[in-house]
């Protein structure tokens, strides 16, 4: 009798052992999952790095971001750009061009746009951050035969060096429409539209014989874009102050990619919780798709440094008469969407 009793305290136990065995490796497997999907979904930022200003676009099946390289203006001397072909794995291309290439560029190296036209790669940034028409500087443009570069001075001088209806050269985004070459651009609370020439050696005039017309929205301080969705011009530009948490994004609609642009509202803003002065983005479509993303940097929660910005990307999405939802800016980012081509 006292034999069988050991026993079956023996068998007890053992199975006690088991159970526990088996709970363990569930919670520890469990624990791995959940890691191995926090890990997944962490996506924003996009790449790691002070990176800001970001240009989205896509060539051919590939996503690009040519951002700004977030430091102090006598450091802002290069620029790297990024690729992936999902939105989440991203490639560096390191120094695409600098200021040894640019020779009367000397700091504040910002803010790129980038077309392709005729299979050419035409890369476009601000340098020097003029403050008035007697500094060298303003908007450059360079050229490469792939988007990774390495980019080449296409003019040697600035196309754009001087002051133009109180807009300082700076913050440029080309937009073609119809065969056209759009170059908005402008800082310092003013905004002009431009039409690029065939070369994009310069500009040639609208057919009121302006070249530099303003179409400053209400607002309206730095950073605009555009794109086009169901025959609407999509209008957008950067608020507030690019140091200070209330940086932000708002929008117009137009019928005309010359406007007039009439603010609708704020699209794109801190949440403290998560970061401040989100701002000075792009928009990326899917192509074949109605996916759109809103490419943007922001500062992490915590960060005072003015320079401490990275890039993140977040869903935007739009009600039934076609405005844009405010884009709720996460920890998480997007999920994988390849180009199906």
């Amino acid at each position: 009798m006292k034999n069988s009793y050991k026993t079956l305290l023996l068998l007890v136990f053992v199975a006690l052992g088991v159970t526990s065995c088996k709970m363990n490796a569930e919670d520890n497997k469990g624990k791995e999952e959940k890691t191995e999907e926090e890990t997944v979904q962490n996506n924003n930022p996009v790449f790691p790095g002070w990176y800001a200003d970001p240009e989205g676009i896509v060539f051919d099946d590939e996503y690009w971001i040519f951002p700004t390289y977030s430091a102090p203006y006598e450091e802002q001397v290069f620029l790297d750009a990024f690729s992936s072909k999902d939105l989440v794995n991203w490639e560096k291309h390191e120094r695409i061009i600098d200021t040894a290439e640019v020779e009367w560029a000397k700091r504040a190296m910002w803010a790129p746009a980038i077309i392709r036209k005729n299979e050419v790669y035409f890369l476009f940034f601000g340098a020097n951050d003029i403050q008035s028409d007697d500094e060298l500087g303003g908007i450059g443009v360079a050229k490469a035969s792939s988007p990774e570069g390495p980019y080449e001075d296409y003019l040697g001088e600035p196309l754009i060096g001087k002051f133009h209806n109180g807009a300082q050269p700076i913050d440029q985004f080309v937009y073609e429409d119809d065969g056209e070459y759009y170059m908005f651009y402008g800082g310092w609370q003013h905004c002009n539209v431009a039409k690029l020439n065939d070369d994009f050696t310069g500009f040639k005039p609208f057919e009121d014989g302006e070249t530099f017309k303003e179409v400053t929205p209400e607002g309206y301080v730095e950073g605009p874009f555009m794109f086009k969705r169901d025959g609407k011009y999509y209008f957008m530009w950067s608020e507030g102050g690019w140091t200070g948490p209330d940086y932000s994004v708002a929008y117009a609609i137009a019928d005309s990619p010359t406007g007039p642009f009439e603010r609708i509202g704020t699209i794109l803003q801190q949440d403290p919780d998560i970061a401040t002065g989100a701002g000075h983005h792009s928009v990326i479509k899917t192509p074949g798709k109605d996916d759109y993303y809103m490419v943007y940097h922001r500062r992490p929660k915590g960060e005072t440094d003015r320079n401490s910005r990275e890039t993140c990307i977040d869903r935007m999405y739009f009600d039934e008469n076609g405005h844009i939802k405010p884009v709720v800016i996460t920890h998480e980012g997007v999920k994988p969407n390849p180009i199906n081509k």
